[in-house]
């Protein structure tokens, strides 16, 4: 049985159709200066939102030439007015997912670049913050994307931003030379270390936003969810953070968890071998298109995050397990359908005797325990417990164990939800959604695309971030509204407090009972119940041990 197997790959799949989106100037606003620890910015004010803006801001020097596959390095103070008025260029990245839509200023190695919106009048309110780790995979994604624009965030008074990080090969590539160069005798979580280098500049700068930096979030999705976690493990952020939003994902095994260094430095020596590089100095000497297309067809993930005995000094488990950690709340949780059927029965037509015949090849003769977790029955029945493997394989799993390592190993309040509202139907007839959250075009003469069973992978992002509006491929509902309002409102009030509770909300439990953890159903007619399905994450949990 093979196990290592991760459904992240089949993300491929996801046919990509967008094209970025065009920014434009506000009519609405008027230019507004801070001075930051590097100089003056100007931003704009929006008379309708009240809301000041600021994108584009340099928080690292350019990643490029020598810099590239360094430590993000310090911003060189610059004198006079730097205008950050638009989304800066975003990271180097094929367009892989059908859910993106940028507004960044293009492409390019220099991405090093984070965006605030402040709804401060002042510079001595200290407002909570929120700094979001966009999705995607470590393979794409923007801070410029729709979905986590911080506007209806700040509205509701945290000073909110989404910041920039190298991704894929740019991101996270290790070789012994670069290992070898470095004056911390790591290579390969420089994706990782850009976000640092964030959070160290939200440090340094926030307050002259009105933000409070003794209180800032971090939160994700996907690949951002992934981060948060690995940065709560890492001595190098976990005392810049008062607080942390996981959306489906754990840096733990099998969903894109580090590996130790030398694999991760055997993985680059044979890549750079492949491409023609037999050095350190060739492989900088290339340029981004030559590195890009050499990369491009790569598995996705092949990069890996590093235990690198800097960013992380050991795997996640045994950082949490040794109660290392940021002592800090947190709040995270997955969605009813982080992946389907298809992508556990690849090929194959899903009857009661394939399904049997695949959980046989995967469990061996652990099959039977699998089937009592997982049952076969109607095919409604078969479907859904399909789904819901290929769901916890994929990523509900890992977001499980940080949730277990945490509320085991902390004092720290732990909140889990599970997001079940699934989105309204398509706009367009001729979209259909995909895999894990994209969107993609009907293609003549194929099979239809499977109907969603409940939330698909990505799908609360929108709700979460108040930006349902921005999303104009489905046709919003009241529900929806209703929806988002909901868990837009208990994830500022854990934001502002570490407690998602509040005024007319359903009262949402701490995790507290070891066996059957309580868990807060984020749907229309949200509600607070005990975990029903802990003996499915109890089993994958011994089987993942072993690996």
């Amino acid at each position: 049985m093979n196990l290592k197997t991760s459904f992240i790959g089949l993300l491929f799949i996801v046919i990509p159709f967008f094209s970025n989106a065009q920014q434009s100037v506000n009519p609405n606003a008027f230019p507004v200066q801070i001075t930051t620890a590097n100089g003056i910015i100007e931003g704009e004010f929006d008379i309708k939102s009240i809301i000041q803006t600021f994108k584009g801001i340099p928080f690292a020097q350019p990643p490029i030439g020598n810099l590239r596959w360094k430590s993000p390095q310090p911003v060189t103070n610059w004198k006079g007015i730097k205008q950050t008025k638009k989304f800066g260029p975003r990271a180097v990245q094929s367009n892989i997912f059908g859910d993106m839509g940028f507004r960044s200023d293009g492409i390019s190695e220099d991405c090093l670049y984070l965006n605030v919106w402040s709804p401060a009048k002042s510079s001595d309110e200290k407002l909570p913050v929120l700094v979001y780790f966009y999705g995607g995979g470590f393979a794409a994604g923007d801070g410029s994307e729709n979905r986590y624009d911080g506007e209806n965030m700040a509205k509701k008074g945290i000073v909110t931003l989404t910041v920039n990080y190298r991704l894929g090969i740019f991101g996270f590539f290790s070789h012994p030379e670069l290992t070898k160069e470095s004056p911390n005798h790591a290579s390969g979580n420089y994706g990782f270390l850009d976000q640092n280098a964030a959070l160290k500049w939200v440090q340094a700068n926030i307050a002259q936003f009105g933000g409070d930096p003794k209180r800032v979030t971090i939160a994700g999705e996907s690949a951002g969810s992934i981060a948060v976690s690995a940065q709560m493990a890492s001595p190098l952020s976990k005392n810049l953070i008062a607080g942390a939003i996981g959306e489906s994902g754990g840096s733990f095994y099998p969903t894109l968890a580090p590996v130790p260094l030398v694999e991760a430095e055997k993985t680059g020596l044979e890549f750079a071998q492949k491409i023609g590089a037999k050095s350190l100095k060739d492989l900088r000497a290339m340029s981004t298109l030559e590195l890009f297309q050499k990369s491009s067809g790569t598995s996705m993930g092949i990069f890996k995050s590093t235990i690198d005995g800097y960013f992380l000094p050991q795997s996640l488990p045994e950082i949490f397990e040794a109660k290392q950690q940021a002592m800090v709340p947190l709040l995270l949780g997955w969605n009813s359908e982080e992946m389907n059927y298809r992508a556990l029965n690849i090929g194959k037509e899903l009857t009661n005797e394939s399904y049997v015949a695949k959980i046989k090849e995967l469990y061996g003769d652990k099959a039977e325990e699998v089937l009592k977790l997982y049952p076969k029955g109607t095919p409604e029945v078969t479907e859904q417990s399909a789904t819901d493997l290929a769901g916890d394989r994929f990523i509900a799993y890992s977001t499980w164990k940080w949730f277990d390592l945490h509320r085991k190993n902390s004092a720290q309040n732990v909140y889990r939800y599970y997001f079940s509202k699934a989105r309204p139907e398509m706009r367009d007839k001729d979209l259909e959604a995909g895999l894990a959250g994209g969107v993609i075009k009907k293609i003549k003469n194929t099979p239809k695309s499977v109907t969603p069973k409940g939330a698909v992978h990505s799908a609360e992002i929108e709700y979460a971030m108040g930006n349902l509006a921005t999303n104009k491929d489905y046709s919003w509902t009241e529900d929806d509204y209703k929806v988002s309002e909901t868990m837009m409102n208990y994830f500022a009030n854990f934001i502002k407090s570490g407690n998602p509770n509040g005024e007319k909300l359903p009262v949402w439990q701490i995790a507290t009972d070891v066996k059957n953890p309580e868990i807060m159903i984020i749907d229309i007619d949200s509600k607070a119940t005990k975990a029903e399905n802990e003996a499915r994450y109890l089993f994958l949990d011994k089987e993942y041990k072993i690996k």
